[in-house]
């Protein structure tokens, strides 16, 4: 199975999430870029509030598409210890490379939202992405939500390999994904049409929703 677009995938992902009752008291938080699509579909699907989150994954020493990792803008972050201790890369290195996403954090933030404070606190706070690979980035936005006292974390994403399931599993209070292949190799390979999402396209959002 394969959804056609983004359009597509947060229909379906909206659907699910309101058979299954997630609507009331929600807060639909979704990650730049692709996944600010299919959270703006949710969140009216639901009725819900609407936010973004910025993670940044870590990339490894040579390897910047290797994740080891990923990092909040206030240095919330989730290191996968496996591939660190596999690939004997130094703490001075990770320390490095946290600072290093976080200034573009900063710099993300800058466009996409105004610096206003998040208002999370007592919600059941739906984190949206168009899928998830490692679960890196995912991860440490879930981590980064629990410190703003959320009711309840929910993931919620099209697609994701059944591994990276069972890690979120361990962090979220629930896990919502539509398709779970054993043989993973991308996220854009179970969409017909993954075109990038452009900066532009994520700020038309937040000016929609007053957000920017």
């Amino acid at each position: 199975m394969k959804f056609r677009d983004r359009i597509d995938a947060g229909g379906a992902l909206a659907e699910r999430l309101a058979k299954e009752g997630y609507g009331n008291n929600a807060l639909v938080i979704g990650v730049p870029r692709g996944g600010v699509v299919l959270a703006d579909i949710v969140t009216k699907k639901l009725g819900a509030e609407f936010d973004i989150v910025i993670p940044k994954k870590l990339g490894a020493p040579d390897n910047e598409e290797l994740a080891i990792g990923a990092v909040m803008e206030d240095g919330t972050s989730y290191i996968n210890k496996y591939l660190v201790n596999a690939l004997r890369i130094p703490q001075e290195y990770i320390e490095k490379e946290k600072a290093r996403q976080a200034t573009e954090i900063q710099r993300r933030l800058a466009i996409y939202r105004r610096p206003e404070n998040y208002n999370i606190a007592g919600k059941k706070a739906i984190l949206v992405d168009d899928g998830i690979a490692t679960g890196a980035t995912i991860i440490a936005s879930t981590r980064w939500l629990k410190k703003h006292n959320p009711s309840k974390v929910v993931i919620a994403v099209p697609v994701a390999p059944p591994q990276s399931v069972e890690l979120l599993e361990q962090e979220a209070d629930s896990v919502i994904v539509l398709l779970t292949p054993r043989d993973f190799g991308s996220v854009g390979q179970f969409y017909e049409e993954f075109n990038p999402v452009s900066d532009e396209h994520v700020m038309q959002i937040m000016r929609a929703r007053n957000l920017l």
